[in-house]
């Protein structure tokens, strides 16, 4: 089991004051009304790799995934389907998206021929490289199968032997 070192950096809800400014038509000039920023706590991995600190933000970033039981698990995942590596071919070759014809590839080893044609596909449409680390992470948070678990990932609370029952139906080891 991966087990990722995550720190917490919860930012407390403070709040702040929009500047001084002349609302034009508004008759409001010296009421400035102090709007309260909510901020949720973040995790962090310091001793993680770059290719895991990126995928760590992302995922906070781009979802409602708060629990560090949740993110554990996916990171972990990822680490034992390609250990960070997008470049990888199922069997080990480090080759470019369009080079991998049989097998996993990429960061979840994306195996069927529709979740890896829809990695390139999901890459053209939205400008991005299949081949990185950044286009990966991108389709694989929107990619349909894991849309599918991620409010099972959001709802939080759970150990990470819970959550790895998401992880499967995601990933789907062992088909």
């Amino acid at each position: 089991m991966y087990s990722v070192l995550l720190a917490a950096t919860a930012v407390a809800a403070t709040p702040f004051l929009l500047p001084d400014t002349k609302l034009v038509g508004t008759g409001l000039r010296d009421n400035v009304t102090p709007i309260e920023v909510v901020s949720f706590p973040s995790w962090e991995c310091p001793s993680c790799s770059p290719e895991e600190q990126y995928i760590l933000e992302e995922l906070q970033d781009k979802t409602r995934i708060r629990d560090k039981n949740a993110l554990a698990t996916i990171m972990g995942n990822i680490k034992q389907e390609s250990n960070f590596t997008p470049d990888i071919c199922e069997g080990g070759a480090r080759v470019p998206y369009s080079e991998c014809h049989s097998g996993g590839y990429g960061i979840i080893q994306w195996t069927s021929i529709g979740r890896y044609d829809n990695l390139g596909r999901f890459c053209d449409r939205f400008d991005c490289d299949p081949s990185t680390l950044e286009g990966q992470t991108r389709y694989m948070i929107n990619e349909s199968t894991f849309q599918r678990v991620l409010p099972e990932f959001e709802g939080g609370g759970q150990t990470v032997r819970q959550y790895m029952v998401p992880a499967f139906y995601w990933l789907g080891w062992g088909y």
